[in-house]
Formats: C-alpha cells, sequence, structure tokens
C-alpha cells in the first residue's frame, strides 16, 4: 500500500514470558516468540507462533504472550499435538525393520501413498494403494531415493543432494580426515557415508542423522538417526535423544567431528545459527581446559545471497565458491550458465586454504586469497580479493568503491550501483523485515511470515478488513432500526 505504515515481525531469540511460563508447544515442538512491528513506532504485541512452519495453513498454532489459556483449551492442544506425532515410536520402527529385512524378496513391499515398509499382516489394510514390491537390501540403503520428497518449500523441504555434490562433500570429509558427520537435514550424505563406511576398513567413518522427516526411523536405529527440528533445537525423542546426539558429538573428547547443515531456504536464519549455536555448546560440555577457544567444525549450505545474514551470527564464517546442486530442484543445477547457475554455497569455519575444489569443473587456486575460486571469479586488485559471489565475473566501480554485479549501473541520483530498471524513490529504504540493505521488503524471504502474522494472524488486506468494518457497523445499525421499529408497534 503506497504510503501507508509498513508491517513487519521480528523474531525474539532468548526473551521469556515476564510470566516465567515456558513456550507453548505446538506439534513442531516449542514454539518461537514473536513480535510485531510498525515503522516508527517500534515493538508492538509478543506472540509465539510455529517455529517450523511460515504459514497458518501448515501450522495454526498462535498465542499471544501472557495469554490466559483455560485448561480446557490446554488439554485441547495437547490432545491436538498427540494426534500429530507418528502412529508408532521410533523402537518399533526398528523392532519392524528387523522383521522386514528378513523376509523373501517377494514379500518385502512398500506402501508409495502410506511412505511405510509393510509387514505380511498389513497388506491387506494397504490393498488399495499402490505398492511396490520387491524392495532389495540396495533400495533399503539407500532410502532417500525410496521415500517420496517433501516439498512444502517454507516448512520441510526436502531438495536432495545430487550425487555429484553429494561426493565432493564425502571426498572433502575425508581430505580433512573427519571421522564423525553430524548430518543435519542432510539424509543423502547421511545414507553415502553410511554405504561407504564398510568399504573404509582402517577408519570407517560414523554419521548421525538429525532431521524433521520421521520416516527415516523406519530405516535407522536410535543411534543413528533422531527426529529433530532444527528451528527450535527440539528433539522429539527427549532426554534419551538428546544424549545420542551429546554422546556423538563428544566422542573422543569432541576431536574428530563435523556438523553439516542443510536447512530449508525459507527458514529464518536467526532461528537456525540459535539452533546450530545450540549444538555447538553440546559440543563443548567435554570438560576440556581448551574447549571455549575452539570452534566445532561447520558446513552450512545455503544460498549465497544469505551471506551477511550467516556472518552475522558466525563471524568466522567463510562462503566458498563451490555450487551445490540438487536433484530434485528444477533451478538449483550445476552447469547453467549466467544467473541460472546454482546460487547455493558451503558457509564454513574451515580455513578455505585447505578445501580444494574441482579442477575438472573450472575452479582454480587464486594465490593471493589463498583458496580455490570458480573460473569467471577474477581476482580485483582495488578490493584485493576475488569479489564474485554469484559465479559470473563482477566489474569495480570506483564511486561505490567495491565490486558490483555486471548488470548493474552507477546511479547518480541514489549514489549507488543498482539495475538500471531499479525505483530511485526507494534507494536508501532498504529491507524493513530483515534489515538487510541489499534487498527491498518485497523481495525478502521472510516477506510472508511477517504477513502471515500481522494484524493479530490476519493478512494485510486493508480493503477487505475496510469492507468488513462496514459491513459490521451496517448490520449493527440495522438491527437497531428493527429494535426501535418494533418498540414503537409494542407501544401503539
Amino acid at each position: 500500500m503506497e504510503g501507508g505504515p509498513r508491517l513487519g515481525v521480528a523474531l525474539l531469540l532468548g526473551d521469556r514470558d515476564p510470566t516465567g511460563a515456558p513456550a507453548p508447544h505446538c506439534p513442531h515442538g516449542p514454539a518461537l516468540l514473536f513480535t510485531k512491528i510498525r515503522q516508527g513506532k517500534g515493538e508492538g504485541r509478543r506472540f509465539y507462533a510455529c517455529s517450523a512452519c511460515r504459514e497458518r495453513k501448515d501450522c495454526s498454532f498462535f498465542q499471544w504472550e501472557g495469554e490466559k489459556v483455560s485448561e480446557a483449551r490446554r488439554q485441547a492442544q495437547e490432545r491436538y499435538n498427540q494426534s500429530r506425532q507418528p502412529s508408532s515410536s521410533h523402537t518399533q520402527n526398528v523392532e519392524r525393520y528387523k522383521e522386514f529385512v528378513v523376509l523373501p524378496l517377494s514379500e518385502r513391499k512398500f506402501c508409495q501413498e502410506c511412505q511405510q515398509l509393510l509387514l505380511p499382516s498389513e497388506w491387506r489394510r494397504h490393498s488399495g494403494h499402490q505398492v511396490l514390491g520387491g524392495v532389495s537390501v540396495a533400495q533399503l540403503r539407500r532410502p532417500s531415493q525410496l521415500l517420496r520428497p517433501l516439498e512444502n518449500k517454507k516448512t520441510n523441504a526436502q531438495y536432495l543432494f545430487a550425487d555429484r555434490s553429494c561426493r565432493f562433500l564425502l571426498d572433502l570429509i575425508v581430505a580433512l580426515r573427519f571421522k564423525r558427520v553430524l548430518c543435519v537435514g542432510t539424509p543423502r550424505l547421511h545414507e553415502l557415508i553410511k554405504l561407504r563406511s564398510p568399504q573404509e576398513q582402517k577408519s570407517p567413518i560414523r554419521s548421525l542423522l538429525l532431521d524433521i522427516d520421521f520416516r527415516y526411523s523406519q530405516f535407522y536405529t536410535e543411534e543413528e538417526f533422531c527426529h529433530y527440528n532444527m528451528f527450535n533445537h527440539y528433539f522429539f525423542g527427549g532426554e534419551a535423544a538428546r544424549d545420542v546426539c551429546q554422546e556423538f558429538l563428544q566422542q573422543d573428547e569432541g576431536e574428530g567431528v563435523i556438523m553439516v547443515a542443510d536447512p530449508p531456504f525459507g527458514g529464518l536464519v536467526e532461528a537456525l545459527a540459535f539452533a546450530f549455536r545450540q549444538l555447538v555448546a553440546m559440543w563443548k560440555q567435554t570438560g576440556r581446559t581448551d574447549a571455549a577457544s575452539k570452534e566445532l567444525p561447520i558446513f552450512w549450505i545455503f544460498p549465497y545471497f544469505f551471506e551477511s545474514r550467516i556472518l552475522e551470527f558466525f563471524p568466522s564464517f567463510r562462503m566458498l565458491d563451490y555450487q551445490v546442486d540438487y536433484d530434485n530442484h528444477a533451478l538449483y543445477k550445476h552447469g547453467k550458465s549466467g544467473r541460472k547457475q546454482s546460487p547455493v554455497r558451503i558457509f564454513t569455519n574451515v580455513s578455505p586454504r585447505l578445501i580444494v575444489l574441482p579442477v575438472e569443473e573450472g575452479y582454480r587456486f587464486c594465490c593471493i586469497c589463498q583458496r580455490y575460486v570458480s573460473s569467471e571469479n577474477q581476482h580485483c586488485e582495488a578490493c584485493n580479493s576475488c569479489t564474485s559471489k554469484d559465479g559470473r565475473r563482477w566489474r569495480h566501480c570506483s564511486l561505490c568503491k567495491t565490486c558490483v554485479k555486471p548488470s548493474w549501473v552507477h546511479c547518480r541520483v541514489c549514489d549507488r550501483c543498482a539495475l538500471p530498471s531499479h525505483s530511485c524513490k526507494n534507494a536508501d529504504a532498504g529491507c524493513f523485515v530483515c534489515g538487510a540493505a541489499d534487498h527491498k521488503r518485497t523481495a525478502c524471504p521472510n516477506l510472508c511470515a511477517a504477513m502471515r502474522v500481522c494484524c493479530g494472524g490476519q493478512k494485510l488486506n486493508p480493503k477487505k478488513n475496510k469492507l468488513k468494518a462496514n459491513m459490521r457497523k451496517g448490520k449493527k445499525a440495522k438491527t437497531a432500526k428493527q429494535r426501535k421499529k418494533k418498540s414503537k408497534k409494542l407501544l401503539n
């Protein structure tokens, strides 16, 4: 709305309810605390919303901070949360898997509609479903190819690594001599590690998968998989699952372990950073005297345009030029040219000079920067750095005193470089929702969340809201006239 008030939301990490009450739960674990903000008026009313879902249609949970919740409503919410949990426990799924693998090949069936391994006693209940028969041991070892990927971009989208990227990551982990890998939302890397481990006779690599997709519990034991929400650091398996993760991180006094995380790209960066810091804190609880001065090695895989946000929370991270691609994503593919290249990169606190990128794919070593860069990323003498972020060759602007994208030109009105089609009147606005200076509010990845929760959870539509208000006013006026007319008749 041109000239109108601009609404947004801010995530309040670490803040507690003034009453001391714990955060309420939805089916995805503890809710996150947000605040509504209006331009020029600062922080508004605070509320709790789902940590994993950014749209109310995916998870409708909403509660104002400090709101008095009746016992009946609280119990109803608990019953609803319980009804949304898996019907079988992780332990039960492990026992079912043991029964499944000893069946003859002809009796090993998988329901493609229910996404479930079927025992003979369950066949009748799935008689009308699409059932895959003859499930081999090789298929059981690659569950990411057997299961249908979740595709909600803003909740739990599963874009699975292409073999090229997955093998590069594992080869890199082996070259850096890590012995354990905490796979946070990277099921395909987890299964590749388990496939290759028997071949590594001397020092096999161990892996633990943390993922919100409970379907993987059908294929992995409690020591190999934890049902986990990376947006609020919540272990659905409780203290037992948390202990498994902590023991995995602290083995060998915390040495030889690396965390590889591939979150949904629509997730809030600050929520992810908060959860990752909690995992780092678990790793540091080894009792070692030098634990405070050390860092848990991390590979955080995310689009390059979130670089400033990630560095805000992890200043020691550096972005690698390596383009990560995915099998089931139409755009994030390696090998495309220009702006169609995959924007997904690796952010890490491992020294870039130790990470060798594949020369056969066009990466080369820059002796000045002491790191591998893409073929088009030319070293700028003025910036003293290889400045390209998106794989194209950037050019230096002497007025801005920095390198910019090749499609940008310097605007005399805005006194900065931008696209030729940009609007000068909004040049100084920046992003109101997340605060970044490199994009506007309308292009912010967090905009949907802001629109979802503003005005008490109602979508911002001034005309529609005004129409409803007028209708309510007219209805009240009509009712008042009817009462007055009726009273006159009684008097007469």
